[in-house]
């Protein structure tokens, strides 16, 4: 009978369709071979273990099992020894029970059922030669898990280190999850996530056992401050995009909404009309405006469209989650854009105040506006008027607003001009102090000495200010009566004070004519006589210009020689910084010029060459300081001038160069 059954065995594994290495392969055996093999040899086994059950307990009750255990391995030579089955035997019922199991290979997912759960650990049975321990926390998404429940699992090991069987429930979903994801990422499907936790910037959400990324952006249509309170939720959702180099996915549940959202704003946007009264709700607040939801689409109210008054801040009129009723200005159906207006709700404070402004009058205000070029006060709600930096102060030294005023200061003002078509008012501070200029003629008349500032300089004079408000001009030729001056700024500085005299006084206009030199007599007076034509002085060469030199006379005058009557009687020509005697060929009192030559000195008796003399005098040496008590005054007083009528100068050249014709060598 023994031998009959393994004749049976035998055939049955040369009748095995499926080779070892067939076996092994990465996807099982199809289900009808491993049924047909399955069914034969467990019927078989069965039929030897009915027929030769006491067979086989008689042989192994022949052999003591703990007889043949060598350092806890049972040793089957010994065994075999001793009448017990031989190593083909052996090899053949291994093989016969190999085919019993279900063939499985590494990496790959296939379907286990629990056997038993505790608190630590699922067993599941996956129809191989042991089962699969599990940890309990894979299964922590389902708490109803119970024995003979069917799980994906992920097979690790076929055997570890200590020949136990290798799974993993949570890497068998993350297998599938991705291929659930993918598909609802082509599809369009609509999937449910459980919210974990929050993050920065949105919620994690775990998508069939992958933890994706929910923006706050994508929760709703309207802003979330909150995101707390979706944790522990299971929400609809859509997965919008997967990165799969990094295993990212992010899902979103606004996009459920959108849609509708967008069919009701095509309703909305078809019945809006301007001049429309709609209610909202205060949807978000930036710094430019405010953010209203109508219902479904989104409407802005631009900050200057809030208040009639100026705001900062939006947030001054609105707040958060507020429902306002708002008036639409304009609107976009193409670009969904709808422009909305708060204040236009109220009639404008101007029409309350058409008979309350009069110019005159006199009215408190707040500085809420302040530029370069004057002040904007608010005398009430929504109503502005203009304090231009010209009527803070009677002094006419433009200066900026900010030297007056700051925002947010109280101001006293008049009403200067009120234009209710344009809607702007002008305000002046400067109305309510008195205007220096009245009785301006008993403080500053023709003839009057002050000090004046000089504040200001022009190419044709000084700008001094008198007292405040109160300002004067010297013209450049009233700076000096000896120096001529080509700029104000060689006379004098920014700041520094100047001693003036009164020349002219125009109310009318408020003009008033300064003259410095006026204070002083005019020294050419007195040079008129010392320097007359023909008299000979002592003077010095200091520079040369052209065809002329200018030569230094006594009491700081300045004379003008042609370089060709600086001959000397040796043949020689004087050169710069060198003293000889000049003789005046012409004085000019009301120019301001002397013409000199050292030639005439050595050569007036010589045929041709008649040297000039005084009017009604005869020539005279240089005058000293003790003179005359003129003379000794203007020698403190008077400053260097210069030569400037050059056509004279051209004039007198010709003539002098017609004169010296018959004497040239």
């Amino acid at each position: 009978m023994a031998e009959s059954k393994r004749v049976k065995a035998e055939e049955a594994e040369e009748n095995a369709p499926l080779s070892a290495a067939e076996e092994t392969t990465e996807t099982s055996v199809s289900a009808e071979v491993t049924e047909e093999i399955t069914e034969e040899v467990v019927a078989e086994v069965a039929e030897e273990e009915e027929a030769g059950a006491e067979e086989t307990l008689e042989l192994y009750s022949t052999a003591d099992e703990a007889a043949y255990m060598n350092n806890g391995v049972f040793d089957w030579d010994a065994y075999e020894a001793a009448g017990g089955y031989k190593a083909d035997e052996r090899k053949r019922y291994d093989d016969i029970y190999e085919r019993t199991l279900s063939t499985i290979a590494e990496k790959e997912v296939v379907d286990g059922t629990v056997v038993s759960v505790n608190k630590k650990e699922v067993v599941v049975n996956i129809g191989y030669k042991s089962e699969g321990v599990i940890p309990v926390t894979e299964f922590r998404y389902n708490p109803d898990l119970k024995p003979g429940d069917v799980v994906p699992v992920y097979v690790e090991q076929q055997e570890d280190k200590n020949g136990q069987l290798n799974v993993s429930h949570k890497t068998a979903r993350l297998f599938s999850a991705w291929g659930n994801v993918n598909r609802a990422l082509e599809t369009g499907e609509i999937i449910k996530g459980d919210v974990k936790c929050r993050t920065k910037g949105g919620l994690i959400v775990d998508v069939f056992g992958i933890e994706a990324f929910l923006p706050g952006s994508q929760i709703d249509v309207k802003p979330i401050r909150d995101y707390d309170i979706y944790v522990g939720k299971v929400m609809e959702l859509k997965v919008v995009k997967i990165n799969n180099e990094f295993k990212n996915v992010v899902v979103s549940h606004k996009a459920l909404i959108e849609a509708e959202l967008e069919e009701q704003k095509k309703q909305i946007m078809s019945g809006l009309e301007k001049g429309q009264v709609l209610e909202g709700v205060v949807k978000n607040i930036t710094s430019y405006g405010v953010f209203v939801d109508l219902g479904g689409v989104d409407g802005l109210i631009h900050i200057t469209d809030l208040s009639w008054g100026r705001i900062s801040h939006p947030e001054e009129v609105v707040k958060l989650d507020e429902k306002i009723n708002v008036v639409i200005l304009d609107f976009d159906d193409e670009k969904k854009r709808i422009a909305l207006g708060l204040k236009q709700l109220t009639s404008h404070p101007w029409d309350a105040l058409q008979d309350q402004l009069q110019v005159g009058q006199k009215i408190t205000g707040k500085v809420v506006v302040l530029a370069d070029y004057g002040a904007f006060v608010e005398v009430a709600p929504g109503v502005e008027g203009l304090i231009h930096v010209s009527e803070m102060s009677w002094s006419s030294h433009l200066r900026s607003a900010q030297d007056f005023l700051k925002v947010g200061d109280q101001v006293e003002c008049v009403v200067l001009n009120v234009d209710r078509e344009e809607r702007k008012l002008s305000l002046g501070m400067k109305q309510l102090t008195q205007d220096p200029w009245d009785g301006i003629e008993g403080r500053f008349g023709v003839g009057a000495r002050h000090t004046a500032k000089v504040r200001a300089f022009t190419n044709f004079g000084v700008f001094c200010e008198l007292a405040e408000g109160i300002d004067g001009l010297i013209h450049i030729s009233d700076l000096s009566w000896s120096k001529k001056i080509k700029h104000p700024s060689e006379f004098c500085a920014i700041g520094d004070p100047i001693d003036v005299v009164v020349l002219e006084l125009d109310k009318e206009n408020r003009r008033i004519s300064l003259g410095h030199k006026q204070l002083e007599e005019n020294p050419w007076d007195v040079f008129e006589s010392v320097f007359a034509e023909g008299t000979r002085h002592q003077g010095t060469i200091v520079r040369k210009e052209g065809n002329h030199s200018i030569v230094t006379l006594p009491y700081g005058l300045e004379g003008f020689c042609l370089n060709k009557n600086l001959k000397k009687a040796d043949g020689s020509t004087a050169k710069v910084e060198e003293a000889i005697e000049f003789m005046v060929l012409e004085f000019n009192k009301n120019q301001r010029k002397i013409n000199v030559s050292h030639i005439h000195t050595w050569k007036e008796d010589e045929p041709g060459l008649e040297a000039p003399k005084a009017k009604g005098t005869r020539p005279q040496k240089s005058a000293g300081p003790g003179d005359s008590n003129a003379v000794k005054a203007v020698n403190a007083q008077v400053e260097k001038s210069t030569l400037g009528d050059i056509d004279a100068l051209a004039a007198l050249k010709e003539k002098m160069d017609g004169d010296d014709k018959p004497t040239e060598e």
